[in-house]
């Protein structure tokens, strides 16, 4: 164990004048076992039972059969009645596609939800109120946020995983084929690898920030909270440093944040263009901020 950080495998800051108490998110928790009858999440396991995951386990050089078009006869139902957990790069691309702020979508299209045994909030995106429990952006003719839909609905039929070696501080990415049964998409003859597959989907950078998330995600296997929960002042100004780039961005440039903390001025120049890159300061200043863990992004003014 490395700073709280157990060998396991895992799928997959304020203005001056911002309130913590007074942010809304925090006013939405609901009850995880809402019925739904599938879902995505990042998941923890013991390495030692990799093998009885569910799912086919891929190499990446093992190839999958799959092809999702119009003329299926399953065309969409996997956009319904779900649990679709949302990744702090998914709520920045779909807040830009919507053209909305952060906390209007975590509003209206987000439930923040805490899982019995997790200590760190997950936000799902809320189902439409009608009777199918449909995608909010679900429409006949197909996804209308394909172009930046969440990495989950990239990845599938695929989950992935990873495999964090704490000894060797070695990653290791893992690929599962788990459609659902009602997929026809698996019949089709079209073959992929877990390779060309991402490639197709435009997945990379997707792929990426997950990954850099669902470190921080193991790290809260422990209490980073010392039994106060995410609510606590110190938990949502993490949630926030994550999930509402908007807030992060008017810390981070707008408070005593560049007094305390040094960027370089290249790097100070891309923060203020993309939020991307303003996320990646996140994830840096949350591990910093939980666990003490050296940033590269910034460096503490002496």
């Amino acid at each position: 164990m490395r700073n709280g950080l157990k060998d396991e495998t895992y799928l997959s800051i304020l203005p001056k004048s911002f309130n913590p108490d007074s942010s809304p998110l925090f006013k939405k928790f609901i009850d995880f076992n809402r019925g739904f009858h599938y879902g995505f999440a990042m998941k923890f396991a013991d390495p030692s039972q990799i093998e009885n995951l569910p799912g086919i386990r891929l190499t990446d050089n093992d190839t999958f059969r799959f092809r999702c078009h119009a003329g299926i006869s399953c065309f969409n139902r996997c956009c319904r009645n779900l649990n679709l957990f949302l990744y702090p790069y998914d709520v920045i691309r779909l807040k830009h596609r919507l053209n909305i702020s952060s906390d209007q979508f975590l509003e209206q299209y987000a439930d923040v939800v805490l899982r019995d045994g997790y200590y760190f909030p997950e936000v799902l995106l809320k189902m439409a109120e009608n009777a199918e429990k449909t995608c909010p952006f679900l429409t006949d003719s197909g996804c209308s946020v394909y172009a930046d839909r969440p990495d989950t609905c990239r990845s599938f039929p695929l989950e992935q995983g990873l495999l964090y070696d704490a000894e060797k501080k070695k990653t290791t990415i893992l690929h599962f084929f788990k459609p659902p049964e009602f997929c026809m998409g698996q019949h089709e003859t079209r073959e992929w690898t877990p390779k060309t597959w991402a490639e197709d989907q435009d997945a990379g950078r997707y792929h990426l920030m997950t990954n850099q998330w669902s470190e921080i995600r193991a790290l809260c296997q422990d209490d980073p909270f010392d039994g106060q929960g995410p609510d606590c002042s110190k938990g949502k100004m993490a949630f926030m440093a994550a999930y509402n780039i908007d807030r992060f961005r008017e810390f981070v440039f707008h408070s005593s944040f560049l007094k305390r903390y040094k960027i370089k001025s290249n790097l100070l120049s891309k923060l203020k263009k993309s939020d991307a890159e303003l996320l990646n300061l996140g994830f840096e200043w949350i591990k910093f901020y939980l666990w003490g863990i050296k940033p590269k992004y910034f460096t503490i003014m002496k």
